[in-house]
């Protein structure tokens, strides 16, 4: 009987396993954004981002560009909301925004409060040092970020 039961016990969590979609979102962020809004906070960090005067001014730049291609290829609109980083980064933690950019390095201050993408391009810093450049996305949202992540690896810069 124990047996059974014992073995029944690993049926269920065997069947239970197949059916979880791995990775995952906690907070469904892929599925949401997937044609749908895609919230992006930029900070200010020329040639990265730029925001130029004037209200409801675009912001531009080269991750503005790259955000805006992968909205492209999940069918999503994308809204832009301005800011200082540590604002911007409280609002990703709060689930207000989906990513955060604005010349953000692997080296970012903010690693322990947001997810860091693989780093997509890297320059030279103005020390000389070498910058790997990232984006910032909510902890644990992991099919967003791979999915985030699969785009600027393609993106090959």
């Amino acid at each position: 009987m124990r047996r059974t039961m014992a073995g029944g016990a690993l049926l269920l969590l065997a069947l239970t396993a197949c059916s979880t979609t791995i990775p995952t979102d906690p907070d469904d962020t892929l599925d949401r954004v997937t044609g749908g809004i895609l919230r992006v906070g930029v900070s200010p960090s020329p040639p990265w981002t730029d925001l130029p005067d004037g209200t409801g001014a675009e912001p531009t730049g080269t991750e503005v560009e790259l955000v805006a291609e992968f909205a492209r290829t999940i069918d999503a609109e994308v809204q832009w909301a301005a800011g200082g980083e540590e604002e911007l980064i409280g609002q990703l933690e709060r689930g207000k925004l989906d990513l955060v950019i604005g010349g953000l390095t692997a080296k970012s201050p903010w690693a322990d409060k947001a997810a860091l993408t693989y780093r997509y391009t890297e320059t030279t810093g103005p020390d000389g040092a070498k910058e790997l450049h990232v984006m910032a996305a909510p902890m644990g949202e992991n099919a967003f970020l791979v999915e985030l992540e699969g785009f600027l690896l393609e993106a090959d810069l």
